[in-house]
């Protein structure tokens, strides 16, 4: 109860006469120091798009009040007490780099008092500041996001700013699912104004931050690379089966539709994320193969009345390529593949020496006319089956150079894959 009574009359002693306006100072030439430290506590949010942070913070500051000091004998031993912080001056500490709509600042907390005039003021507060975010290399990135603290009103000849320590603490720091705290330096920076000539100093926090990537991984990054490795297979479909061109339709759909969901989420930048530039490289990848595709049918469609494929096409599709990519027609292996060709080389056989004997005979032969007419429709069946072997040749030219832009857009699909998941490592 005696104790009580002394705390009760040392509050009484101390702000009977004590005003909360002024810089509790003895010299008002002399500037009042302060020392500020910053706890990081949590990440609530980081908006990309409006670039953003809101994080929640403990802001401990300590100054000494020349008007609250007293002697601790003379009140029973009591070295520090609690009082409201509106009772006691308190430096304009803000921060400068706010981006909320609302004035708001820390909360009203208690502050410690000592004997010796020392102040403590910690109170904790969500702020909402403006930080530069570069999404180049998003979903890889990081982030460095400052927070300034300084004096609104009083400049340095006033109140003398001071970090207490390095760097902010983050012993009490709840991890964030996105973002990595990888440190919090702080630094002092003495700022001359424009508006005025006094000198402003402040402490700078800078948040460094790198973003856990394995959620945009698997929900974004993942799904584009499965999907963009069923482009290639648009080759190996048969053409007759009518689905070529429409499999590469849907595939350049679905990553649009992927490419959309990044760009709601990024700001409006001139610099291209790096996922926006895979989504970019692999749909105009996807528009290269459905644009030879349709050219590869429009060359498997080649009808009866066809010209003859070219020798140089002939010698470079047809014999070597087609050995490479083990493209044969139907009963044709590696070893037969000339000697069914030379097989066929001279349909109607038979009736082409029937017409060559009628022809020599004349019409000594009663059966000349017989003869003559076996030759016409021999004649008919050996362009028949010319032009059967000609169309046959442009279907094998198309089906090897389907064979060929498969692989070469395998090893694209695969060499874009690589080239973004190492980024990941």
């Amino acid at each position: 109860a005696a104790q009580g009574r002394l705390a009760y009359k040392l509050l009484h002693d101390l702000f009977d006469n004590y005003s909360s306006a002024l810089r509790p100072v003895d010299d008002t030439d002399r500037a009042l120091n302060v020392t500020l430290q910053i706890t990081l506590s949590q990440i609530i949010d980081m908006d990309e798009r409006n670039q953003v942070l809101t994080s929640y913070l403990w802001v401990r500051q300590a100054w000494l009040d020349a008007f609250l000091a007293w002697d601790k004998d003379a009140y029973g031993g009591i070295d520090s007490i609690r009082v409201p912080s509106s009772y006691v001056w308190r430096p304009d500490i803000v921060l400068y780099n706010k981006a909320d709509e609302q004035l708001s600042g820390p909360t009203e907390t208690n502050v410690v008092l000592r004997s010796d005039g020392r102040i403590v003021w910690d109170a904790p507060a969500i702020t909402k500041s403006s930080c530069k975010v570069d999404v180049s290399f998003f979903p890889f990135d990081g982030q460095q996001c400052r927070l300034t603290f300084g004096s609104w009103t009083y400049d340095g000849n006033q109140v003398d700013l001071h970090n207490r320590l390095d760097a902010g603490d983050l012993t009490d720091f709840v991890e964030n699912v996105e973002w990595e705290v990888l440190g919090m330096p702080a630094t002092r920076n003495v700022v001359t104004y424009g508006c005025c000539s006094e000198p402003y100093p402040d402490v700078t926090y800078t948040l460094l931050l790198k973003r856990r990537a394995s959620f945009y991984i698997f929900n974004l990054l993942l799904p584009c690379i499965l999907i963009s490795f069923l482009a290639p297979l648009g080759f190996y479909l048969p053409a007759d089966s009518g689905e070529k061109v429409s499999l590469g339709v849907t595939v350049l759909l679905a990553l649009t539709v992927f490419q959309l969901l990044v760009a709601e989420s990024m700001p409006p930048a001139e610099s291209v994320p790096l996922i926006g530039k895979y989504y970019i490289a692999t749909m105009t990848m996807i528009t290269a193969s459905t644009a030879l595709t349709i050219f590869i049918m429009s060359i498997h469609h080649c009808g009866p009345g066809a010209r003859p494929v070219p020798r140089w096409a002939r010698r470079l599709i047809l014999h070597y390529m087609a050995r490479i990519f083990l493209v044969y027609e139907v009963g044709e292996s590696c070893k037969g593949a000339r000697s069914h060709r030379a097989g066929t080389e001279e349909p109607g056989g038979t009736g082409a020496a029937a017409e060559r004997a009628g022809a020599r005979g004349g019409c000594a032969c009663p059966h000349g006319m017989l003869l003559s007419n076996v030759g016409y429709i021999a004649g008919c069946f050996r362009e028949q089956r010319a032009a059967q072997r000609r169309a046959s040749d442009w279907k094998k030219v198309a089906k090897v150079m389907d064979r060929f832009f498969m692989w070469v857009f395998f090893v694209m699909v695969f060499l874009m894959s690589a080239l973004i998941v190492g980024k990941a490592v």
